[in-house]
């Protein structure tokens, strides 16, 4: 399998090198190898060609079956202009892969509840929820401007487009993913306002009569910011255009205690995919080795499940590696082994590690 490998700036090559060494002793265990292709993207490509998102590295990642991101940005950067900005580059390769559907799972490790700012330990169902976020339209990538008027008074405006297509395809991405777990779907917009989620909403209630055995929701944004809060656990499927997503999916990864323990998945209509943690490039802890490598190493662990099991002929293999990795993970935690961002009262000090030295328990584990 042909992975491109973007390790980015800031901790990105730091986790990204703990992942890959768990990528490939899950390979030597289940029978299968991986190509690796280390291309700039980010940052880093700024750096060294000028550019966010070079044409070499856009051309290498349409040409592998998957695609593993650390993380892009930093301080350094955000002076420059945005289209040169390293978050540019990532946009770009998103809309050029044709990824229009952000897989983000909030999965609470029982190891870890104490770890969560609620009160999570005593629910009487476990907190295992996916928010579903489009990527390629909305604000993000609406018509934007900044004018001056001739009394120096100065205005910017973003516009948030939809078409219905766009609306539809992401929708039908949630239900799908629905009808694999609990068979429950919220949609979350904002139709009490915006024409665009007014017609969002239309969209949905359209693509959900093909779906009569999932039980289905519309949620205001801002209800659903105060329900995840109030009770995470009534979610199961929350699917949303991309402002929205972008602040609910962050806000939900703080539930699990910490930004290092969350992977996602930007998947489009076929089985090419690009996997990266939810958590930035951290540069200020960047060469210390003292991040969480686990957000990165589940994103191997989705890549596994969805990429490279589609794109394989025995894709059985590549999704018993999935699972192996993620118990192997839950081993390691569940024996008390945490990095900083996970340390709490009453965790010994021989059980708080560094980021090589989880990387090396959850592969020793594997």
């Amino acid at each position: 399998m042909n992975i491109a490998v973007i390790k980015g700036d800031g901790i990105g090559p730091e986790i990204v090198n703990q992942a890959l060494d768990v990528l490939v002793r899950a390979g030597e265990k289940f029978g299968f190898e991986c190509k690796f292709t280390d291309v700039l993207m980010g940052g880093c490509a700024i750096d060294q060609t000028g550019v966010p998102l070079p044409e070499e590295t856009l051309s290498v990642c349409m040409q592998s079956d998957a695609v593993l991101l650390g993380a892009v940005g930093g301080a350094k950067w955000d002076s420059l202009p945005g289209h040169l900005r390293p978050e540019a580059g990532l946009l770009g390769l998103r809309g050029a892969l044709g990824l229009f559907a952000n897989i983000r799972p909030v999965k609470l490790f029982s190891a870890l509840s104490s770890a969560s700012p609620l009160k999570l330990s005593t629910a009487e169902t476990p907190l295992d929820l996916v928010i579903v976020r489009e990527l390629t339209g909305g604000a993000y990538f609406g018509k934007r401007s900044t004018s001056t008027d001739s009394k120096g008074i100065k205005t910017a405006t973003d516009s948030m487009t939809y078409s219905d297509f766009e609306i539809e395809r992401l929708v039908r991405a949630g239900f799908e993913l629905a009808m694999k777990r609990r068979k429950k779907l919220h949609s979350v917009d904002k139709a009490n306002v915006l024409d665009s989620s007014r017609l969002w909403r239309e969209i949905a209630h359209k693509v959900k009569s093909g779906y009569p055995d999932v039980e289905y929701q519309d949620m205001l944004v801002d209800n659903c910011a105060m329900q995840l809060i109030r009770n995470p656990m009534q979610f199961d499927v929350i699917v949303t255009e991309n402002l929205f997503g972008d602040i609910l999916s962050d806000e939900a990864s703080m539930l699990t205690g910490s930004l290092g323990m969350l992977p996602s998945a930007s998947l489009g209509g076929g089985s090419l995919g690009l996997y990266e943690p939810i958590h930035g490039s951290a540069p200020d802890i960047a060469g210390k080795d003292i991040a969480n490598p686990i957000a990165m190493i589940l994103s191997v662990s989705m890549m596994l499940d969805h990429s490279l099991a589609a794109a394989a002929q025995e894709g059985r293999k590549f999704k018993d590696a999935a699972l192996a990795i993620e118990n192997a993970v839950l081993s390691v935690l569940n024996d008390g082994y945490r990095t900083a961002d996970l340390t709490a009262d009453g965790v010994s000090a021989e059980k708080n590690v560094s980021c090589s030295e989880m990387g090396q328990l959850i592969k020793e584990r594997l």
